[in-house]
């Protein structure tokens, strides 16, 4: 699938903000506790949530809200319990609560999912780590393979991070030690009644501005993880370091709920789980925000190239045209930093650079908020790589012992009428008996592409024992839609009608294919009109396999050179739009570095075929891009490969 259409007209076409300076006043505690700056904050937070874009899933991933360093009933000096922790989470939509005991981590039943939360046993040790163990089978804490962040980052900025995944970027008490404002002005309200009635109503009137009076963005801090950047991977994460202990006169100004919406670290994960967790966190796939301000869901920052689109935390190819990409539901000041350097900035919802040189990039969001800019959202870096045709990893070998191969065989009509594109070449493997047939059909969105292309894909699984047919079709615009799913039909026609000759199995017939592939042989699997004319029916196709495909043409004028931008023929041309049972059996798949909105289109399609009655497998692919997958494809090895193998050699299962 070309990724011009699908990945500008998401990330691109947003208006570029007007790049410049916003305010740059600071202001203290104090200034901040002011009455009508804190109606001020108030107000600019409701314009926040006015202003907020439609959020749109993208990715991979899902963003789960997670609040680390949480401490309840672990110290005399921590006054909260582990259920008002339960309670708060629920109230402000955490999904994730990271317990850092004092005395060491639990194995309690605060573990696991909870009323839908997850809960992470871990501790926060004296010599400045948090430290989350994996649990055995014996329900005790092992420290091999334990994830470890650096904490307290202030009294520590000379720490070797080895063995640490991380660093604390923001950590509340910090605040409270390094700018003592706030405590100064609780301690004068102390020693005052009006001070102090006056305190007390401003927290019940605007008890997330007041408890955000204090904190602020500490320089130092950031400027070591920056350092830190320069020799590798350091994942940067938000700690609430929530004790619920700051109390005044039977008066707790740092409630779990009021903490918990401060500030989170947004982990992007596969699912809710434990495992999925960790490995984002040591992939950097999370992002620090004061949720207090705006809802950052939706944020995305990543590196866009031919190959994929690659998220923060993840190491991406520095190709030429490769550009590193921002988005906010909310407009805002968008910095982009280098080497602790903001190379580009823009004012906006959108921020867009064509990177030239490798290294760790991150992102910065700030706020105009009551006459100040305030930090927002802090992404997690974005690492290019120097790219060479030496580093890209290379087809499996092309000949295969014992695959007979027959090429540019016609599918429409016999020769010499028949074109160039209407032909197809079989892939025979060695058999004693009728082999399982696979009809594969290539991507390139819908314009570009040829059979000659994979040999190695046809190969690879002949070598199995699956004959593999592989045809051309034509290519749009110089053939208009649906010239390409008529020929797709009419390929699996004279697949069903001659395959037997070649020893292939016709009552074991699967087909699939990449990308536009995908979405090619899942339309003329359920829109009747393609088989139709051959007099054949979904119940030849033992089961179908989609691999990055396409199923939803019905929003935006993507791709209009192929399928315009009538709302009917787009419609017409979406798969997802004619799920029905019956059907054969579906092995759905998408990777980890797919083009924009291809992961969020698998997994509906697969929940559209499941709410059918229709079997299907989601199948996940990491560490792969669009492109390089159908290389790793051809290696026998390659997990992917061996389920679409085993998916057709078990019968669809």
């Amino acid at each position: 699938m070309n990724l011009r259409a699908w990945c500008v007209a998401l990330l691109v076409a947003v208006a570029f903000g007007v790049r410049g300076e916003t305010n740059a006043v600071r202001f203290t505690a104090e200034q901040r506790l002011e009455p009508a700056r804190l109606k001020a904050t108030h107000e600019a937070r409701e314009q926040f949530a006015k202003a907020r874009c439609p959020v749109l899933e993208v990715g991979a991933f899902q963003d789960f809200r997670a609040v680390i360093h949480v401490h309840a009933e672990d110290s005399d000096h921590t006054k909260g319990t582990r259920a008002e922790v339960l309670a708060a989470a629920k109230e402000t939509g955490v999904r994730i609560v990271m317990f850092t005991d004092h005395r060491g981590p639990q194995s309690s039943t605060w573990r696991g999912l909870r009323d839908g939360l997850l809960f992470i046993a871990g501790s926060e040790d004296d010599d400045g780590k948090l430290r989350f163990p994996e649990f055995g089978t014996d329900g005790q804490p092992r420290e091999e393979g334990a994830l470890k962040f650096l904490t307290h980052v202030e009294e520590r900025y000379d720490a070797d991070l080895k063995g640490f995944a991380g660093m604390e970027i923001c950590n509340r008490h910090t605040d409270q030690k390094v700018d003592a404002g706030m405590n100064e002005y609780l301690l004068r309200a102390l020693g005052d009644t009006n001070r102090w009635r006056l305190l007390l109503n401003a927290f019940k009137e605007y008890p997330d501005e007041v408890f955000a009076a204090g904190c602020d963005q500490r320089a130092e801090i950031f400027a070591k993880w920056d350092r830190e950047l320069r020799k590798g991977r350091v994942t940067g994460i938000g700690a609430n370091d929530a004790h619920q202990n700051v109390i005044h006169r039977g008066v707790t100004f740092d409630p779990y709920a009021v903490s918990f919406r401060n500030l989170s670290t947004h982990i992007l994960a596969k699912e809710l789980t434990e495992p999925d967790v960790r490995q984002a966190l040591r992939d950097g796939h999370c992002y620090v925000s004061h949720d207090w301000l705006a809802d950052p869901s939706g944020f995305a920052f990543g590196a866009v190239n031919n190959y994929g689109v690659y998220p923060m935390g993840d190491k991406a190819p520095l190709l030429d045209g490769t550009r590193l990409v921002a988005l906010t539901p909310v407009p805002a000041h968008l910095k982009l930093i280098y080497g602790g350097v903001v190379v580009a900035q823009a004012n906006g919802t959108n921020l867009t650079y064509k990177a030239k040189k490798p290294g760790a990039y991150r992102l910065e969001a700030w706020l105009e908020v009551a006459g100040e800019e305030r930090p927002w959202i802090y992404s997690n870096p974005l690492y290019l790589e120097e790219h060479s045709i030496f580093s890209l990893r290379l087809p499996n070998a092309v000949d295969a012992p014992g695959v007979e191969v027959k090429k540019d065989i016609p599918y429409v009509t016999s020769e010499p009428l028949a074109e160039r594109k209407q032909r197809l070449d079989l892939y025979l493997p060695k058999s004693n008996g009728l082999a399982p047939v696979f009809l594969f059909v290539h991507g390139g969105a819908w314009r570009e592409g040829d059979k000659g292309w994979y040999p190695p894909f046809g190969n690879r699984f002949a070598k199995d024992g699956i004959l593999t047919v592989i045809p051309s079709y034509r290519l749009a615009p110089k053939s208009p839609w649906p010239a390409q799913a008529e020929d797709t039909a009419a390929a699996l026609a004279w697949t069903v009608r001659h395959i037997a000759a070649y020893g292939g199995d016709t009552n074991r017939i699967f087909i699939g294919g990449h990308s536009a592939g995908g979405h090619l042989t899942s339309l003329i699997t359920f829109n009747e009109r393609f088989l139709k004319p051959y007099g054949l029916t979904p119940s030849l196709i033992r089961g179908v396999i989609s691999l990055s495909g396409v199923y939803n043409l019905d929003f935006g004028d993507a791709m209009a050179s192929v399928f315009g931008t009538d709302r009917g023929v787009r419609r017409d041309a979406s798969p997802q739009f004619f799920v029905k049972s019956p059907a054969p059996p579906f092995l759905v798949t998408y990777c980890e570095w797919d083009y924009p909105m291809l992961p969020a289109q698998a997994k509906l399609f697969h929940a559209a075929l499941r709410r059918s009655g229709v079997a299907s497998e989601l199948y996940y692919t990491p560490k792969e891009n669009h492109i390089m997958e159908m290389v790793a494809f051809t290696h026998d090895e390659d997990p992917t490969a061996k389920r679409i193998a085993r998916f057709i050699l078990e019968g669809g299962k």
